[in-house]
């Protein structure tokens, strides 16, 4: 499982500070050390968040599940709402993109930062394990990146989706590692 930090990623995803309050404050220890160590070998750190303007025109009423929150969203302060979580703030020299999906593809010029820094292996880490992670890793596996998921860096709403997403369905198509397994790597 040798990886080639020269074309590595770290993506933190849906780190916005009123997604992560909903969740244990775990998962910004555990990701927070795995931004520190992405810094420290040099690897890209790529933020990531959902957005969207003013009474969210880019949500079709078909869209089950962010038609659901568009009346909820729709007088939310997008720019207070795209805000990442103080304890993950980017550095000055770090991209934030935003996307409008669950997919950190989707809407988004993801693809055309991973490509700019020579990007194949990208490392995951995200709220939530059946949202972000889950759609971002199938897409970024069809472009065919390899792919880790730090799973104590991802968390879930459902533990129990959290569990069987990172045992049983993830390594089907990447490595699924702890943040301090990955640090040993």
């Amino acid at each position: 499982m040798e990886q080639n930090k020269t074309n590595t990623a770290l993506l933190v995803m849906d780190m916005q500070a009123g997604i992560v309050a909903m969740l244990s404050a775990d998962i910004l220890k555990t990701t927070a050390k795995a931004i520190a160590k992405a810094r420290e070998q040099k690897i890209p750190v790529i933020y990531v968040v959902v957005g969207f303007r003013k009474g969210m025109p880019e949500v079709s009423p078909n869209n089950k599940s962010f038609a659901a929150s568009k009346e909820r969203l729709s007088s939310v302060n997008m720019n207070e709402f795209m805000q990442i979580h103080d304890d993950l703030k980017p550095q000055a020299d770090e991209v934030v993109v935003t996307k409008r999906r669950f997919s950190a593809f989707t809407g988004s010029d993801l693809e055309v930062i991973l490509r700019a820094y020579g990007a194949q292996h990208l490392v995951l880490a995200g709220v939530s394990t059946s949202g972000v992670v889950l759609s971002t890793l199938r897409e970024a596996a069809d472009k065919d990146y390899r792919l880790t998921v730090l799973s104590d860096c991802c968390a879930d709403g459902d533990e129990e989706v959290h569990r069987v997403l990172t045992t049983k369905v993830f390594p089907r198509q990447a490595d699924v590692l702890t943040v301090d397994e990955w640090h040993a790597v």
